[in-house]
């Protein structure tokens, strides 16, 4: 079993290179890997300006998501619950907006701070509401995630067209991987001390998935615990939206082929990459089917997004038939 999972680890690995391969030399610019070594400056620019702030923003929006899903997850108990379904990219898009009205002119990392501070209200109303109302049906605690982020999703674009910022903040409403620049991409990085904190506190993380009373029990503060991960949870989620916009599914689906294969015991599953192959096929395909244009990054992972999701559903696993 162990040099099964070895090899699949393996070639998923060569997969993703393959597809990184790809992904830098495919697109309306004329760049060939025959030609690596004999690039002229304008295809050097082109390469190093765009080429690889896109393909690396597509390596850790992929990756990030899948965390924030995968942690969210076993946070609620609940395998519907994402960063989409709890209604955090919404209200990290609220904050978007109120930056681009405050600060018009204002750097990314501006945009970022209002992201992350209304992506962290939101995701803590959600759970607090979650907890007042006491819900047990698996399929409930995601309808209210959607309810409540629909009404923030309405009320941004309700600010937005009153205020005439419904183009600049166009980009953010759809995944766009096109937008990504040297200049853009870089607040991505951020991001490594936040996969170091998942990664320190993982253990207590599937502890603190398994309920109150056994966390209790094992002398870990599950509220404490809770808090840490929403925090992180949100923070992952605003800095994909502040980058590269919504991408919807990505939190929901991934998380949960790979529990399927790899289980839930977070120290397993957080170095997985299917994530990061799941945007990069999906944004490949989106820059190969209209060719030479591309679809949003957002409308290719929203289609494919929702048939997995189905499939996952029509599938289903059996303690979630015996709970619905």
């Amino acid at each position: 079993m162990c040099i099964r999972d070895r090899f699949k680890g393996y070639a998923l690995f060569i997969l993703l290179v393959i597809l990184i391969v790809v992904s830098l030399f495919i697109g309306v610019s004329q760049l060939s890997i025959l030609d690596i070594f004999l690039l002229n400056d304008e295809q050097k620019n082109i390469l190093f300006s765009s080429g690889i702030p896109r393909t690396v923003s597509i390596l850790l929006s992929g990756s990030l998501l899948a965390l924030a899903g995968l942690i969210m997850q076993q946070m609620m108990q609940n395998k519907f619950v994402s960063p989409t379904t709890a209604g955090t990219i919404e209200w990290a898009k609220l904050g978007i907006l109120m930056s681009l009205l405050f600060f018009p002119n204002g750097h990314i990392l501006i945009k970022l701070l209002f992201a992350v501070a209304l992506g962290i209200i939101g995701t803590f109303l959600f759970v607090r509401l979650i907890n007042l109302i006491r819900v047990k049906e698996v399929i409930f605690v995601p309808l209210l995630g959607i309810m409540i982020g629909g009404i923030v999703s309405s009320f941004t674009t309700f600010v937005a067209l009153r205020t005439n910022a419904l183009q600049s903040i166009g980009n953010w409403l759809t995944g766009n991987f096109a937008i990504i620049t040297s200049s853009r991409y870089e607040v991505l990085y951020l991001t490594i001390s936040l996969l170091i904190l998942a990664f320190i506190f993982a253990n207590h993380f599937t502890i603190a998935g398994m309920g109150k009373d056994f966390s209790h029990n094992l002398g870990v503060s599950y509220e404490k615990i809770i808090n840490i991960a929403l925090f992180i949870t949100a923070m992952l989620t605003a800095l994909v939206v502040v980058t590269v916009g919504t991408l919807p599914f990505l939190g929901l689906i991934v998380p949960n082929i790979i529990s399927i294969y790899r289980g839930d015991h977070l120290k397993n599953t957080l170095p997985h990459m299917f994530g990061t192959i799941f945007v990069l096929i999906a944004d490949i395909i989106g820059r190969i089917i209209v060719y030479p244009y591309e679809i949003n990054i957002g409308l290719t992972i929203g289609v494919f997004g929702t048939i997995i999701f189905l499939i996952l559903l029509m599938k289903g696993r059996k303690n979630y038939a015996n709970e619905l």
